[in-house]
């Protein structure tokens, strides 16, 4: 065979692996969806659980995990972002930075279950935040930064030399380059990595069992105090997110229609983040297009 019929095998073939992997995904999506739309409300999303009763809704455990998801991406993205322009921009290379960057791959490949643990001891009982969203955000932090750090300093260093080049030459200090014409030109990777690690947060289950807890109190919505206990504010209550309830109405079983909330949640998680995803990115875009002056 010559190397047109090669290349015609190759492309069937990537083709193929291609609308296998986008079929899986697919399938999934439609199979989550398909048992769960039927049992989503407007009762079902808004109201309280009912553990041992038929009936009850997600609606604290929505608002827990968009309020885990800010309180999260507060720490990791400044963090994650001023990490990676440091490991791109300004760290030299020797020992230190080869240290550092295989400390955040070790962190990066951590199992979940074990950052939690982490947080069970350090954050719940050795600083007695106990079980709480701020224990809860830290343990995700801890996995989600080296992701933030690693995205972003692949997406600076994608940026041409050329262009740092430029925009020396024509007077610009170092930082102001790099604010300037390197982080708008690498902002879709960032925001990728944005992306990424908060998908992570709201499908996150077994650190959160260890930090931010299996249960949410009694929350007066009324209430917007962070210092009182009822507020849904306070970021130092326990918070059951939706990935903790699906896990805990599954186990428990206590409830006559648990299989139905459960798969209800499910399709409640998968919405979220398949809504989160498109608008972020497109928010990201939009960005991006302002920073560097729509080309």
């Amino acid at each position: 065979m010559n190397a047109k019929t090669y290349d015609r095998i190759a492309t069937i073939v990537f083709y193929l692996i291609a609308i296998l992997i986008i079929g899986i995904l697919v399938g999934l999506i439609s199979f989550i969806l398909i048992r769960g739309l039927g049992h989503i409300s407007f009762d079902f999303l808004t109201s309280h659980p009912q553990r041992i009763r038929a009936g009850g809704g997600i609606g604290p455990q929505i608002f827990n995990s968009f309020y885990l998801l800010v309180l999260t991406m507060l720490i990791t993205v400044p963090l994650g972002i001023g990490g990676g322009i440091y490991m791109s921009e300004y760290a030299k290379r020797g020992w230190v930075t080869n240290m550092i960057r295989t400390t955040v791959e070790v962190l990066s490949s951590l199992p979940s279950i074990v950052v939690g643990l982490f947080g069970l001891l350090m954050l719940v009982n050795f600083f007695g935040f106990g079980f709480s969203i701020i224990s809860g955000a830290i343990a995700l932090t801890v996995f989600n930064l080296p992701l933030m750090v690693r995205i972003t300093e692949q997406g600076l260093q994608s940026v041409s030399v050329q262009q740092r080049e430029a925009g020396l030459a024509l007077g610009l200090s170092k930082w102001k380059t790099i604010t300037s014409i390197v982080i708008p030109e690498a902002l879709p990777s960032m925001i990728t990595g944005m992306v990424l690690a908060a998908g992570r947060v709201f499908g996150e289950a077994a650190a959160l069992l260890f930090t931010a807890g299996m249960s949410t109190p009694p929350l007066d919505f009324t209430n917007w105090n962070p210092l009182a206990m009822n507020s849904p504010l306070n970021p130092f209550r326990p918070a059951e997110t939706l990935a903790v309830h699906i896990w805990k109405i599954n186990s428990e079983g206590l409830a006559p229609d648990a299989k139905q909330i459960a798969a209800g949640t499910s399709a409640v998680l998968v919405i979220v983040v398949l809504l989160f995803n498109l608008i972020a990115r497109w928010f990201g875009k939009w960005i991006h297009r302002i920073m560097t002056a729509g080309k």
